[in-house]
C-alpha cells in the first residue's frame, strides 16, 4: 500500500473555485495485490469504509455509492467506483472514486511479483482519491446566504464566545465568567473573540460567515446570572445555559448540528430525486431545474452519448450490485439492463 497527500497541478481551461483548480491538494492511494478479487475488494473497502464513512461523518455529505459506465470510467482501469453528492443547485459532485486497475497498470510499468509457485506474475492494482474538491463539496451543501455551515466534526472552532462590555467595571465581570466558561468547556475547540475595536453584532456576523456551529454571548448579565446565551449556527436558533450544564448541553448541541446538516442535506437529495416515466418528462425535469434522474438504461454507449448531447446529463452512478430494473430504456424504449442515476454535474 502506498499512500501519500500532496499537490497536484492540471491545465484546467475552464476553473472553478475548489471545483477545478489549476492546482489542487488531493489524497491518493495505490495498493497492489496477488489476485483480482483481493485487488476488487479493496477498491470496494476504500470506497465504502474511508470515503463514504469520511463523507458522511465527518463532513455531513450524503454520498450515494456506486460504480461509473465505462464511458465515465478512469481511463485503463477495469472499474471505477464513486461517491456522488447533490448540491444546492441540485447537480452532482464527484466526491470521490476508488479504481480497480487490474493488470493493465501493472503490465504498462512492469510491477511484478513472484508467486507461490515461484513464477513471475504482473500484481492487480488499485487506486483511490480524494481532494479539495471536497471543500466545494461542504460549502455547497451546507451554506446559506449568510455564509458557512461548518458540521461540528470539519470545523476548525466548534465555539465562539463573544465577551460583551461597555465599561471596565463590566469588562472585569464578564471576563471573570469568562474564566469558568473556558473551563467548563475543556478542551473543546473554542475560540474567545475579544477583539475590543469592533462591536458584538459586527463579530456576530463574521463568524457566522466563518459557519462556526455555536456562538455563546456572554454580557454582563449573563455573568451575574451565572449562565450564557448559545446560538445555533446551522438553525439560528438561541438557548440560555447555566454555566454548570454548559459542558453536557454544548455535546448535545454539536451532536444534533452534525445530524441536522445531514439529515437537511438528505433531505433536499431525497426531494429532488426523480423516476421519470418517458425520455420527454426525462428532459422535462432537466430543463426545470434538474436533480437526480433514476431509471433503466439499456447498457449502450450511443444511447448514453445522445443523453449527454441533448441534456447535458451523464450515468451519476450504477448500483454497486447490478439491478435488473425490469423497465424499458428510458430514452430509447429498448429493454434495460440496468438501473442508472443521471444529473448534470460538475
Amino acid at each position: 500500500l502506498y499512500n501519500q497527500w500532496c499537490n497536484v497541478v492540471r491545465w484546467e481551461l475552464r476553473p472553478r473555485v475548489f471545483l477545478r483548480t489549476t492546482e489542487f491538494l488531493w489524497q491518493e492511494g495505490h495498493t497492489a495485490h496477488e489476485t483480482a478479487d483481493e485487488a476488487i475488494a479493496e477498491a470496494l473497502l476504500i470506497l465504502r469504509e474511508v470515503y463514504v464513512d469520511a463523507a458522511e461523518k465527518a463532513l455531513g455529505l450524503p454520498v450515494l455509492p456506486g460504480r461509473k459506465s465505462a464511458a465515465e470510467r478512469f481511463p485503463g482501469a477495469e472499474e471505477t467506483l464513486t461517491m456522488e453528492g447533490m448540491m444546492r443547485d441540485r447537480k452532482a459532485l464527484q466526491a470521490g472514486t476508488s479504481h480497480y486497475l487490474g493488470q493493465n497498470f501493472a503490465k504498462a510499468y512492469g510491477v511484478q511479483f513472484q508467486d507461490r509457485a515461484g513464477e513471475q506474475q504482473y500484481a492487480f492494482a488499485t487506486s483511490w482519491g480524494v481532494s479539495t474538491r471536497l471543500v466545494g463539496g461542504v460549502i455547497m451543501t451546507h451554506g446559506d446566504d449568510k455564509g458557512l455551515r461548518l458540521p461540528p466534526a470539519l470545523a476548525p472552532y466548534e465555539i465562539v464566545v463573544v465577551p460583551i462590555y461597555k465599561s471596565e467595571d463590566e469588562r472585569a465581570r464578564v471576563h471573570e465568567a469568562l474564566g469558568r466558561v473556558k473551563e467548563a468547556l475543556g478542551v473543546r475547540r473554542v475560540k474567545v473573540d475579544d477583539r475590543e475595536q469592533l462591536r458584538p453584532g459586527y463579530k456576530y456576523n463574521e463568524w457566522e460567515l466563518k459557519g462556526v456551529p455555536l456562538r455563546i454571548e456572554l454580557g454582563p448579565r449573563d455573568a451575574a446570572g451565572n449562565h450564557v446565551v448559545v446560538a445555533r449556527r446551522d438553525s439560528g436558533e438561541k438557548e440560555t445555559i447555566p454555566e454548570t450544564a454548559l459542558a453536557e448541553s454544548v455535546d448535545k448541541l454539536l451532536d444534533q448540528i452534525q445530524e441536522n446538516l445531514y439529515q437537511e442535506a438528505l433531505a433536499f437529495r431525497e426531494a429532488n430525486t426523480f423516476t421519470p416515466k418517458d425520455y420527454e418528462e426525462f428532459k422535462a425535469i432537466i430543463a426545470g431545474g434538474g436533480g437526480f434522474l433514476r431509471g433503466a438504461w439499456c447498457g449502450d454507449a450511443e444511447c448514453e452519448a445522445q443523453i449527454k448531447a441533448e441534456t447535458k446529463a451523464t450515468i451519476r452512478l450504477l448500483p454497486l450490485q447490478p439491478e435488473q430494473p425490469g423497465e424499458p430504456c428510458v430514452h430509447c424504449g429498448k429493454p434495460g439492463a440496468e438501473l442508472a442515476t443521471w444529473a448534470q454535474a460538475y
